[in-house]
């Protein structure tokens, strides 16, 4: 149905088909429409079809095509398939997207597109339009990656520890793994990469973080890379509680059965849980599964650990059973929900960035067992930046034991250490909610987006 409501500015917003992807830059849509704004949020046709959303008030969904409408992603040859069959059904779809809202009394004025989809930005160039990069992971790796792109940072590293402005001294294994690891997942390096490709045309760079989290690399990048932080982008229910009935992500790829955990975890004492997740891509290894199921199982503590469908395999024989009257064992999440809930006293994450900014804005320490991508930069920041966590260490042969698993949830649980880590998380929780609430640099970042996309 036609709006005929005119709106203050008329906002596209093009995510990577990925819930990683997908959830920031909805949650920022809707803080947008809280500003007065109409988005507009272009799904996959497979998306649409699988999930079928329903609207949040002022946020409509519309779709494009990736190609691969009957199947998505999984049924592509290979990531470089898919993002050049995304890029040539994607352009068209989107420009088809344009030209139908061109004829109604909203037009699009400006597309926030996902900055690994460069191609969206050629496409809002061609109508005119504002194009803003919404980057999903933090400026540390974004920088990083600018850097190598750019030439700035040469491949491969023959001096360490490596210095860059603004970042504390890095490792190999605090780089990003495409970094650290050469020739590890090309077509995903050559993405994260090209996400800079045309970024000198973009107007606007917005990041999923907020200043005081980042503050010295964020004053370091505007001198080659303006932008605006805009984060944490997380249901407002968890941090301003502004926009009415924001208490979830609304589009979730996965089902969800949220009152057999929420349940689960009320039973438990305040600060008993450990809670274990690695995110929706992470795929461990058979040993490694095994090594941290006994690792849990060693503590003592009660702990909730997500293993989706395709993992559950791995779990050794008898395990569940065993650590029925202590353990639940979930295909999938609510994640806010749980990381909220009094009884959850520690995260065994992946170190991804949301799972990793949805921990820091809702004050639950850490420990992190990076895998690949982003996720070891984001884990030398939780423990050594940040100290709201301690990362585990890895032996020779790529395995985390199950003893280190022990003594690392011990530490964070109940060690020397955890009343420390605990104080931290509650002080970065703090900094978060005055990030988004009125008059702070998120919120105030959003507006200046707003008032100049209306100005333009």
């Amino acid at each position: 149905m036609e709006d005929n409501k005119i709106y203050r500015a008329h906002i596209l917003v093009v995510p990577y088909p990925s819930q990683g992807h997908i959830n920031p830059t909805l949650q920022f849509g809707k803080r947008l429409a809280s500003k007065g704004l109409k988005i507009t949020f272009a799904i996959t046709n497979f998306i649409s079809k699988t999930m079928k959303p329903q609207p949040f008030t002022s946020v409509q969904y519309e779709t494009i095509s990736d190609g691969f409408d009957e199947g998505g992603f999984a049924k592509a040859e290979s990531i470089h398939a898919y993002i050049q069959q995304m890029e040539v059904a994607g352009s068209k779809t989107l420009a088809e997207l344009i030209k139908k809202y061109k004829q109604s009394s909203n037009p699009v004025d400006c597309i926030v597109y996902d900055p690994v989809l460069p191609w969206a930005l050629e496409v809002a160039k061609q109508f005119g339009l504002l194009g803003a990069a919404f980057f999903t992971q933090t400026c540390a790796v974004n920088y990083i990656y600018y850097l190598v792109y750019n030439g700035l940072l040469k491949l491969p590293i023959c001096s360490t520890p490596v210095s860059i402005p603004g970042l504390p001294p890095l490792e190999p294994s605090d780089m990003p793994s495409f970094i650290n690891v050469a020739g590890q997942y090309p077509a995903y390096f050559e993405m994260v990469l090209n996400q800079f490709s045309n970024t000198d045309k973009v107007d606007f760079i917005l990041v999923n973080t907020f200043y005081k989290l980042e503050d010295e690399v964020v004053d370091s990048m505007p001198k080659i890379c303006p932008l605006l932080t805009i984060g944490p982008t997380i249901p407002s229910f968890y941090l301003d509680n502004r926009i009415e009935d924001d208490k979830g992500y609304d589009l979730n790829l996965f089902k969800l059965d949220k009152s057999i955990c929420i349940d689960w975890l009320n039973a438990k004492p305040k600060g008993s849980v450990v809670y274990v997740s690695f995110g929706s891509m992470a795929n461990l290894s058979h040993k490694q599964m095994e090594e941290l199921a006994w690792g849990l199982n060693n503590t003592k503590f009660h702990f909730l650990w997500v293993v989706r469908d395709i993992e559950d395999t791995k779990l050794p024989h008898g395990f569940i059973e065993e650590t029925a009257n202590k353990g639940l064992i979930m295909k999938w999440s609510p994640q806010l929900e749980v990381l909220s809930n009094e009884a959850l006293g520690c995260f065994f994450s992946h170190a991804g960035w949301n799972s990793t900014i949805e921990a820091l804005s809702l004050a639950v320490p850490m420990v992190v067992m990076p895998q690949w991508t982003d996720q070891p930069t984001d884990a030398k920041f939780v423990a050594d930046v940040w100290k709201v966590g301690i990362r585990v260490r890895v032996e020779e042969n790529g395995i985390v034991t199950r003893e280190e698993i022990e003594k690392c949830l011990r530490e964070v649980m109940e060690g020397e250490r955890a009343k420390e880590m605990k104080m931290n998380a509650e002080k970065w929780r703090k900094l978060a909610i005055e990030a988004v609430s009125e008059g702070g640099t998120s919120d105030t970042n959003i507006d200046e987006f707003v008032s100049k996309v209306r100005a333009a």
